[in-house]
């Protein structure tokens, strides 16, 4: 444990907390002495990432919620703060992808996207406010490089994680008078992820991703936790409504060349 992340006695609450991403910012966290809740859909995955998060010798506690429920997302917030305290950190990562043309995705499917990332967000936010320690707590949404680039296939994605990032600048906004900093991290492709494994799940795709990526590579969990770790660090403290990229320079202009390509992998086209 490093005395700058040092997060004993601190309270974290993940949702999306039980895969991928979530699931690494989650272990991070708990291996600096956090006690961790984490939410999402599935009671199969709650209950294998609070036994991952226990063996941290934490407090870990789980919740299985849909985020496009406000109810149910609010009950699983209260409930967590009644057994670990008022939360010091608050990360918002269940997010929702696939590619598809704007041509021929459906309406649902363009409603189910916008509704779990920015509606999510959303619900995640609201319903962990009065929950949120004051002064004192950080709020960290999982937003994407669709956030501010545009790219084929994506139209849902970009339109939803555009909403996530005006949400953190708004909060940040609102809610940096009672001492709470909001901010976002749009990862690059990282390794080991559902989202990648959708997007890229075959070689010939993988080496799209590669290629585009100037540090030639998949990141991976941990750099994203690492962020996370710094954000709601003391050394993040004048730190507030950011959008930080960590994706390898991928937003510099990969990012749209690879869905450009993948666009064409699926089309037939040259």
């Amino acid at each position: 444990m490093t005395e700058q992340f040092d997060f004993s006695g601190r309270t974290v609450f993940v949702a999306g907390g039980t895969s991928g991403i979530n699931l690494g910012v989650a272990q991070a966290f708990a291996r600096e002495g956090a006690a961790v809740a984490v939410l999402s859909r599935s009671p199969v995955k709650v209950e294998a990432a609070v036994a991952t998060l226990a063996e941290y010798r934490v407090p870990a506690v789980g919740f299985a919620a849909d985020v496009r429920e406000y109810d149910a997302v609010a009950e699983a917030m209260s409930a967590a703060s009644d057994q670990l305290g008022e939360f010091d950190v608050l990360v918002s990562g269940a997010a929702g992808n696939f590619p598809a043309t704007a041509r021929d995705m459906s309406a649902r499917a363009f409603a189910a996207v916008v509704d779990i990332d920015l509606k999510g967000t959303f619900h995640v936010l609201r319903a962990a406010y009065e929950h949120l320690r004051k002064p004192g707590a950080t709020v960290i949404n999982i937003s994407a490089p669709q956030s501010s680039i545009a790219m084929e296939l994506q139209a849902h994605a970009c339109a939803a994680k555009a909403g996530v990032d005006m949400v953190t600048r708004v909060c940040a906004l609102e809610w940096g008078p009672v001492g709470i900093r909001v901010n976002a991290i749009a990862p690059g492709p990282i390794s080991g992820t559902e989202g990648m494994a959708r997007l890229a799940p075959t070689p010939e795709l993988e080496s799209l991703v590669t290629d585009s990526v100037p540090l030639g590579r998949y990141g991976v969990a941990q750099e994203i936790a690492d962020c996370c770790l710094w954000l709601a660090s003391p050394m993040a403290s004048y730190v507030t409504g950011a959008v930080i990229p960590v994706d390898g320079g991928w937003s510099l202009g990969g990012a749209s060349q690879l869905f450009t390509g993948m666009r064409k992998l699926f089309s037939g086209n040259p």
